[in-house]
């Protein structure tokens, strides 16, 4: 079976706009954790957020194409744009029918939505944008960024709440596996800081405070967490099919062994033990990789009581007494909770993980909470030679998706 290599990165996130950026400020510790700017927070009671800093989006688009693309579908596209030049690529005449992409997104088109309805029913507005529909759909960001590169292989998009840019990943990793392309974009995007959107995640009372320190909000795993701190932005990887990318002589970052999804099936928000270790046992047989070749693991850690406990003790479940040899970290501590693009941006950091043998912490931990006994990499980066990597994406409804990453060989 054809086997596939990552050979772009191209990401956009509160802790930066570009992959070196955004690394080095993970390596580094630093949350990007602040006080909402893109509208006045002042009504809500959780006013933070980790934001994209300074984005202004005609510094990318000119006026014309932003009347198609909301906010979300802005920030794939400039993630596609970063893996495709970085992947080194030039599409020749004979392969966009061999080119696809896969963008998940857990909210879609937010701001558009939110736009339209205080033009509705504020304003009392009786007509609306009329490409509102076109710039909230949940495919737009798949449509414009096959548009921009002329792909016109397997297009689609994946809504899957918080897994939504695992399976998108996943997803394209099959395509390319059963000969269905050659080369497919892959990842998630989403941009979910609005006034309606927070006012809804308040109501669902998962949200941490920003107490005294905004930066600190975020503390996955330590034992006074408190709850997740929303975030935006895109992550893209260009995935290649390993001969076609070897012919042309592509720099290759890391090679997808395996996939792995599953379902809770008990309950929308509590999520079981079983469900998280389903997925990551049927990524390890997938990629026929052995539970004690797995040298780190980039968690979901979401930094909810329950979710980081759950995590934790799913992988016991599946490692055994190798879990305890594992590094663990969960970036969210500082670029947050992007939703959709979560899983995305996690990607990026775990190839960039193995590449560089260099492993992002977990930051702002406080206190040693007994639940969460593993090694969760806290503070400070790590020096560690990283063959082999998990990233985990566990979502809301119970749907679970887990991807393999490991050097070539």
């Amino acid at each position: 079976m054809p086997r596939v290599v990552v050979t772009g990165l191209g990401v956009i996130a509160a802790s930066g706009k570009g992959v070196d950026a955004f690394f080095s400020r993970l390596v580094q510790g630093q949350s990007s954790v602040q006080r909402i700017t893109q509208f006045d927070p002042t009504p809500l009671t959780i006013q933070i957020a980790a934001e994209v800093p300074n984005y202004a989006a005609a510094d990318y688009f000119p006026p014309k194409r932003l009347d198609l693309m909301d906010r979300f579908t802005q920030f794939a596209l400039i993630a596609a744009q970063e893996a495709m030049k970085s992947s080194e690529i030039k599409i020749g005449d004979r392969e966009p029918a061999r080119f696809g992409v896969v963008v998940g997104s857990g909210m879609g088109g937010l701001h558009t939505y939110e736009e339209a309805y205080f033009n509705l029913y504020a304003k009392e507005a009786q007509r609306l944008h009329p490409f509102t529909i076109l710039k909230s759909m949940h495919s737009a960001a798949s449509s414009q960024i096959s548009m921009e590169f002329n792909a016109q292989g397997p297009s689609l998009s994946v809504s899957t709440a918080c897994s939504s840019a695992n399976h998108a990943i996943g997803e394209a990793f099959h395509l390319i596996r059963y000969g269905m392309a050659d080369m497919m974009l892959a990842g998630g995007s989403d941009a979910p800081i609005t006034l309606g959107m927070m006012r809804c995640w308040e109501s669902l009372r998962v949200l941490a405070p920003a107490g005294s320190d905004a930066g600190r909000a975020c503390r996955p795993f330590s034992g006074d967490r408190e709850g997740i701190v929303m975030g935006e932005g895109a992550g893209m990887l260009m995935l290649e099919e390993l001969e076609h990318a070897r012919h042309r002589d592509a720099p290759i970052l890391a090679e997808i062994k395996g996939y792995g999804l599953s379902s809770d099936a008990t309950h929308v928000i509590h999520p079981s033990v079983e469900g998280p270790a389903s997925a990551m046992r049927m990524a390890l047989r997938a990629g026929k990789v052995n539970e004690d070749e797995i040298d780190y693991i980039n968690a979901h850690g979401t930094g909810t009581m329950i979710n980081d406990a759950i995590e934790t003790q799913a992988i016991k479940r599946v490692f055994g007494s190798h879990a305890y040899k594992l590094a663990v970290s969960s970036t969210k501590s500082m670029h947050g909770h992007a939703m959709g693009a979560a899983g995305a941006i996690e990607m990026v950091a775990t190839v960039m993980a193995l590449h560089r043998g260099l492993i992002p912490p977990t930051a702002n931990f406080g206190t040693r909470d007994p639940e969460c006994d593993l090694d969760y990499v806290f503070t400070h980066a790590r020096e560690k030679p990283v063959r082999v990597a998990i990233s985990n994406s566990f979502a809301f409804g119970g749907l679970n998706a887990t991807i393999i990453v490991a050097h070539l060989r």
